[in-house]
């Protein structure tokens, strides 16, 4: 992928591709999201979870996710200290644990900085690592998308503009 060619999957990004241009390429070499297809699925999500790179922490205050025992959010203030961050918005106690010991080979790194995930090498990298451990690329491989957004999202939240964001992005990545 080029720079020219994220700008146009993602035209509202503005300089924010510039900024991420090079964490994103080197979290899909790290975490295999290295053909067409793959990446057309990958940006496609990032695309519709960041607003275009605009966003590495969810708006919302987390207070939704307050006392969720599927995200391990099991202490008060959890919630809204581990909402979603990162590229593809990591959220609950528990992904957070499990990608910082992933990305940083203990799990207390994230769980003391949170905001860590918002940096653009640390958004990058959650996002990419997130897609290969929740075995996104095979789906990609198949053209399941709306089993990627499922798995990301939990149902299909937004399906409609990351399905736009997919059609552009093949189109640009062929």
């Amino acid at each position: 992928m080029t720079l020219d060619q994220l700008q146009k999957i993602m035209p509202n990004a503005g300089a924010k591709s510039g900024v991420f241009f090079g964490p994103l390429t080197d979290a899909m070499a790290e975490f295999a999201i290295n053909t067409p297809a793959r990446q057309a699925a990958f940006l496609a999500q990032i695309a519709h979870e960041s607003g275009s790179l605009r966003y590495t922490r969810e708006i919302a205050s987390g207070n939704a996710y307050e006392g969720r025992a599927d995200l391990g959010n099991f202490r008060p203030g959890d919630g809204a200290l581990f909402k979603g961050r990162g590229l593809i918005q990591i959220t609950g106690r528990r992904n957070y644990e499990s990608c910082s010991t992933a990305l940083f080979g203990r799990p207390g790194v994230l769980l003391a900085n949170p905001a860590m995930l918002e940096k653009p090498v640390e958004a990058a990298r959650s996002a990419a690592w997130f897609w290969w451990a929740h075995g996104l690329n095979a789906l990609a491989d198949a053209g399941d998308f709306e089993r990627i957004t499922r798995r990301i999202n939990g149902g299909l939240n937004g399906q409609a503009q990351r399905l736009a964001f997919f059609e552009q992005a093949k189109k640009v990545l062929s």
